[in-house]
């Protein structure tokens, strides 16, 4: 991404990084005493170990707002505002952008409003975007321009949060070994530092897609305007994610490569400028498929969807917090995140750290 304004150009720095999973953590052994399967088909078809379930009383902005304090935390903890305290620096804050598929609420409050209010954010504007599992790379990108448009705005909370273990029929294997509940959040600014040469920083451009035509291979079809609740409805089970496996795969892998090539020529870079790739944390096969079609390392993919399985918006940004925090992300690395999901939208960020 490049903004200019009067000449200027504009740099968008990731100053902090958090996450929240829920305590109960289910393993592929846990779930194949409940349905027709077995850890080693669970692993062989999607790379997953595990997943973290969210308990009756947690909802998504909980997870949410927990990951943001984790990410204000840090950038106390780090030095980057030691003159401040976690609930000043929340007053300071100009934006929160929650991505979410699952929110608190059917339509309104967004839960990005309901975050706010937790964190005593009380100068900041709010707002969710629906963009499913691409929802973090939407946000970061909506973020950049929120603060280069708006006078005075600096800083801005950029938050991937689910709970989708509601919304899957736990009945289907097909579907319901691969999500799991989480958030992950990070702290965007707008700073000073430059975006040429060896110093450069922050986010350096972002592609973004859709591809509606897909749009029937992963939906909720219960619930919105197309296909109303109406007085007498009886339902068996509760509006849940239904989806075209095949098709989705397909889907995902070439956007993945598609993304990539792209913002990789787009900024004359090599793959081997890249420190890390980070995708989306959908299925391990997708990323396989589309490292063999790039004829890059795998070593480039960070994967972590073993322990979390997909948490759609918030699979990025907490695989970001547990490189940052693990101590694999130096500054100056340039990173590209990519993400794919329903809608059907994609798209990609290049960010220097």
């Amino acid at each position: 991404m490049n903004i200019v304004i009067i000449g200027v150009a504009l740099t968008f720095e990731i100053k902090a990084t958090g996450r929240a999973v829920p305590q109960r953590r289910v393993s592929n052994e846990e779930l194949a005493q409940k349905i027709d399967t077995s850890d080693e088909w669970i692993w062989s078809h999607t790379g997953i170990k595990a997943r973290h379930i969210a308990d009756a009383e947690t909802a998504s902005s909980d997870l949410g707002v927990k990951a943001a304090w984790n990410a204000l935390e840090m950038a106390v903890e780090r030095g980057a505002y030691a003159e401040k305290t976690v609930e000043e620096l929340a007053f300071t804050l100009d934006m929160i952008i929650v991505a979410t598929t699952t929110p608190d609420f059917y339509g309104c409050p967004s839960t990005a409003c309901l975050i706010q209010n937790k964190l005593g954010a009380k100068n900041a504007g709010a707002m969710d975007i629906s963009a499913a599992c691409s929802g973090f790379i939407y946000g970061l990108e909506t973020a950049a321009g929120l603060l280069s448009a708006g006078k005075g705005r600096k800083r801005c909370l950029v938050i991937g949060c689910e709970i989708l273990s509601r919304f899957i029929d736990w009945n289907d294997r097909g579907t319901c070994v691969l999500f799991g509940d989480g958030a992950g959040a990070v702290l965007l600014e707008k700073t000073d530092a430059p975006r040429e040469g060896a110093e450069r920083r922050g986010l350096l451009r972002t592609l973004l897609r859709a591809d509606g035509a897909g749009s029937k291979n992963l939906i909720i079809k219960k619930g919105g305007s197309r296909n109303a609740y109406r007085a007498g409805d009886v339902f068996e089970f509760a509006p849940l994610i239904e989806m075209n496996g095949h098709a989705v795969y397909n889907f995902a892998v070439h956007a993945v490569t598609e993304i990539i090539k792209d913002l990789l020529e787009a900024e004359r870079l090599t793959v081997d400028e890249l420190r890390w790739i980070v995708p989306h944390q959908a299925n391990a096969r997708i990323v396989q498929a589309a490292t063999k079609r790039l004829g890059f390392p795998r070593e480039k993919f960070f994967l972590n969807i073993d322990e979390y399985a997909n948490t759609s918006a918030a699979s990025i940004p907490i695989a970001l917090d547990e490189l940052n925090r693990e101590g694999h992300l130096k500054k100056g690395d340039i990173i590209l995140c990519v993400g794919f999901g329903a809608g059907l939208t994609y798209g990609g960020n290049l960010i220097v750290w």
